[in-house]
């Protein structure tokens, strides 16, 4: 069979399996809300395909008020960055900040999921989990990927010193995390 036959064969099966691919490989939130893209800066030029980029997310802790972290990814290219099947890879940043008065929305787990997302259209996920270092009362954020097989190493971790914003004292995370 010639190549072209056998390519225009396979184009709607490509098609078919991408959109049906599709739903699984966009994140998914664990409990917050979908992180904003705040921007991307293409890193590897791809000539008739989508380029491979770092991409900037924005997201609000869910459970405490006042605290944002913003996070890099890379995201592929290519045809099977375009269809949503590559599998990324497990290099992440993270930074959180105080931006307004530390309110506590509820009773918080050491080390609990704050975020969650899919970096892989089966196996692989990214997540943000958050605790408490009650002696220093500052608020630790960790970001790593996981993966269903073979882990990965790869993280960051950020920090968030609870401070006074206004006239009113600062919570004790130790209060609110267990």
């Amino acid at each position: 069979m010639p190549i072209a036959a056998f390519a225009s064969r396979l184009f709607p099966i490509v098609t078919v399996l991408a959109a049906l691919a599709a739903p699984l490989a966009a994140p998914t939130a664990a409990r917050a809300e979908d992180p904003e893209l705040i921007f991307k800066k293409s890193t590897v030029w791809k000539l008739l395909t989508p380029d491979d980029k770092l991409a900037v997310y924005g997201i609000d802790d869910p459970d405490v008020e006042g605290v944002a972290c913003h996070y890099t990814v890379p995201e592929r290219g290519g045809v099977k960055g375009m269809l949503g099947v590559a599998e990324e890879t497990s290099d992440v940043s993270l930074a959180c900040r105080q931006w307004g008065p530390i309110k506590f929305k509820r009773q918080l787990e050491q080390g609990e999921d704050m975020f969650r997302t899919r970096r892989s259209l089966i196996f692989k996920k990214m997540q943000i989990v958050r605790g408490c270092d009650a002696k220093r009362n500052v608020l630790v954020y960790m970001v790593y990927t996981d993966k269903l097989i073979e882990g990965s190493p790869k993280n960051s971790t950020s920090t968030v010193p609870v401070m006074p914003w206004g006239a009113e004292p600062p919570p004790r995370c130790a209060d609110f995390i267990k």
